[in-house]
């Protein structure tokens, strides 16, 4: 699984999940994270170090957008905390919850979860204990 995470409001913009990783997963994520959010030039965007962030084709989605490529040092767990974060919640909130039959069912699960409970409804305290909705509607306007 893929996912970005718009840092301003801990909200989920975009996600894709497959059998495999490679940077196509990826990039379906950053796709779908920039049709949905149409983000200004001079973007920052930050991921760790692995390969299907450094590929190519991924970094060529990013300077088409004008982004600042930012990747974590090695061994520096705390660059990327608030991924690290959204991925253990997720997994102690649903998946370690269910018992999935197929990857579709799971893949279903998984993107209601975060469509409809994460950003919505999930307060976050470096968000003043807001939804990431929430924290938009109230502090941000594009």
């Amino acid at each position: 699984m893929a996912v970005v995470l718009e840092l301003y409001a801990r909200r989920i913009v975009g996600w894709a999940m497959e059998s495999y990783l490679v940077d196509l997963l990826t990039r379906k994520a950053l796709k779908m994270a920039q049709r949905h959010r149409r983000p200004e030039p001079v973007l920052l965007h930050h991921s760790d170090r692995g390969v299907q962030y450094a590929s190519r084709e991924y970094r060529k989605l990013l300077y088409g957008q004008k982004s600042i490529i930012s990747i974590s040092h090695k061994g520096d767990v705390f660059d990327n905390a608030p991924m690290e974060s959204f991925f253990a919640t997720l997994k102690k909130e649903l998946i370690h919850r269910e018992h999935y039959q197929t990857r579709r069912e799971a893949k279903s699960n998984i993107f209601a979860y975060i469509k409809g409970y994460y950003n919505p409804v999930r307060i976050h305290s470096t968000i003043q204990y807001y939804s990431p909705v929430e924290y938009e509607a109230i502090y941000y306007s594009p």
